[in-house]
């Protein structure tokens, strides 16, 4: 092959889930259903907290900025992989890919961060109340926001710049419903073991730093719990922390699955499966997870409905 058909390929076509016309429109309906659900839940939550002062607090910023961040996740994937269903082409240039992967490696990022900071507030609220609010201060709380956004966008910035090192001049299908970067090692001309590299060390850094968080937190919290008198207050807090838990497993797990483990780019098939839940489950199930189960997020979205209505 030669030089000039190095970088012939700049476009490439999304494979998606399956060329069956019955088959597409069942999932376009599905897939359509979980985004309206998703964004309405997560942008709903968003000037709820916003304009109730009573959610005013570490816990409801934390989670109005994870609603935002899963409503981010949410525009960069499904739009394109709707559109996909009953494209004919289904082509995504190069820069679509790039700014795809970014929105979305920039929403994940931050989520992990968001996440590990809210199991650090429920330690703090359940372990030691009387200095919850010396502790979790307004200043703590801007400063691990903004550490979340800072990191969520430096991390895609990283790998997207040595992105530019590869040239791709071989099969220009991604078998994938969106654009990420491990598909496009796959297709490279140039050795991608540099980028590859650079995925494991930061991906599985950000990852092990905020599961440490999350897990040790969530174990000071479980024995708190079971230091309780009342059963029925044990029985409420472990229902609300079995959740929460499930979620955040759910989250981190398939993350570590897709990006961190060995021959993740040569085991691409078993990717697609696994991130469905990191990109469409797991932002339609937080807002009913972290909000509509909670009393004071409920009593404020009656309270706003009767002043509409």
């Amino acid at each position: 092959m030669t030089e000039d058909n190095y970088s012939l390929t700049t476009e490439f076509i999304l494979i998606g889930f399956t060329d069956h016309p019955k088959l597409k429109t069942v999932l376009f309906v599905v897939f359509l259903t979980i985004y309206l659900i998703t964004m309405v839940g997560n942008l709903g939550l968003v000037p709820l907290i916003l304009m109730e002062r009573r959610l005013h607090t570490p816990m409801y910023i934390f989670l109005g900025n994870l609603a935002l961040m899963d409503s981010c996740c949410a525009c960069a994937i499904t739009p394109k992989m709707l559109e996909n269903f009953f494209s004919k082409d289904r082509i995504i240039s190069l820069y679509e890919c790039m700014a795809q992967f970014y929105f979305l490696c920039l929403a994940e990022t931050a989520d992990c961060f968001l996440l590990a900071a809210m199991a650090y507030d429920r330690y703090v609220a359940i372990c030691s109340p009387l200095q919850y609010h010396t502790v979790m201060s307004k200043k703590l709380c801007l400063q691990m926001t903004a550490g979340a956004y800072i990191a969520g966008n430096l991390h895609p910035i990283i790998h997207i710049v040595f992105l530019f090192r590869l040239t791709f001049c071989r099969s220009h299908q991604i078998n994938h419903f969106f654009c990420d970067v491990l598909p496009l090692f796959k297709l490279s001309c140039v050795d991608p073991y540099i980028n590859e590299l650079l995925i494991f060390i930061f991906s599985g850094s950000v990852l092990v730093f905020s599961i440490i968080i999350v897990i040790i937190s969530y174990l000071c919290i479980l024995f708190m719990i079971f230091r309780m008198k009342s059963k029925e207050g044990r029985g409420k807090a472990l229902s609300t922390c079995a959740s929460h838990f499930l979620s955040v497993s759910m989250f981190y797990g398939s993350l570590l699955f897709v990006y961190v483990r060995p021959n993740s780019v040569k085991e691409e098939d078993k990717d697609i499966s696994v991130a469905i839940f990191y990109t469409l489950v797991i932002p339609l199930l937080n807002p009913f997870i972290y909000s509509l189960r909670n009393k004071e997020v409920i009593n404020a979205m009656k309270k706003n409905i009767k002043k509409i209505f």
